[in-house]
């Protein structure tokens, strides 16, 4: 299938995040258009913007902006204008819907999601405990994680366990092994909510194929042998029956998908808690 591109601009006074995210969910509703994507984070003066309108002039295309400065704005909405390039500001309709209902106007301030806040420093914190209980290391403090999630080897435990640090919540994640007892401590942990993963066996076999082929090492082993594979994935599903924790099947899920899932789970998990 044959893909167009187009170019897409993206001017933030603060890190382009809001931007990325909102112009990325957008473009993978078109499955044979892809942007190329310019991102201009920090713009904050005269001569960078100067910069942007420049590199817009010379590659035309969608231009998606957040600048709280009324000047900046009003100069780049008249720049594209002239151009004939489409231009919006991502945040204004939200803002007027806001301003609508609160009956009061914003008070403009670049990059104001971005301050040292308590916020802030808990996804520190979640980040931080989160990579030093990564695969099993650093046991003994596991009720002070938030989430443990649990499976066997290509499970997305890693990935998913940063993806919510980077919401805020301490994830620390266990290696399913065969034959290797897990920590005595998941017998009396309270607190956190523990979650099993799984794949289908050929999903996981595919996965661990590929990964012994960037190592280049050996693949005649019950690693990737199918009936072992297979074996893995029932144990675990028996463990987290027997055990009561929630299983999630990864096999066509996104990362993303996942962690929504297991925040799901941590809410009615929570509510509990505090019930009892």
């Amino acid at each position: 299938m044959a893909r167009n591109y187009f170019h897409l601009h993206l001017v933030s006074d603060a890190t382009g995040e809001t931007l990325i995210a909102v112009s990325r969910a957008a473009a993978a509703q078109y499955e044979t258009v892809s942007a190329i994507e310019h991102v201009y984070p920090l713009v904050r003066s005269e001569a960078q913007l100067a910069r942007v309108l420049a590199e817009i002039e010379a590659s035309p295309g969608v231009v998606l902006y957040t600048l709280v400065e009324p000047e900046w704005s009003a100069r780049l909405e008249k720049f594209c204008g002239e151009l004939g390039c489409p231009c919006l500001s991502v945040l204004q309709p939200v803002l007027s819907l806001f301003q609508s209902y609160l009956g009061q106007a914003s008070a403009p301030k670049p990059g104001a999601q971005h301050v040292l806040n308590a916020e802030y420093f808990r996804r520190i914190d979640a980040m931080n405990y989160t990579l030093l209980h990564d695969d099993g290391q650093l046991g003994g403090d596991l009720e002070s994680a938030d989430i443990i999630l649990v499976g066997i080897s290509r499970t997305s435990k890693t990935p998913t366990s940063i993806y919510l640090a980077n919401r805020g919540i301490k994830t620390a994640n266990i290696p399913l092994v065969p034959n290797v007892p897990l920590p005595a401590e998941l017998e009396h942990i309270r607190k956190p909510l523990i979650v099993g993963l799984v794949a289908s066996p050929d999903r996981i076999v595919q996965i661990r194929q590929n990964r012994l082929l960037s190592l280049k090492a050996d693949d005649e082993t019950p690693y990737v042998d199918p009936a072992s594979v297979a074996d893995e994935v029932a144990q675990s599903r028996r463990l987290c029956a027997r055990k009561g924790w929630p299983v999630i099947d990864v096999t066509r899920r996104s990362i993303e998908e996942t962690a929504a899932s297991i925040l799901d789970l941590l809410r009615d998990h929570r509510m509990k808690f505090i019930a009892t």
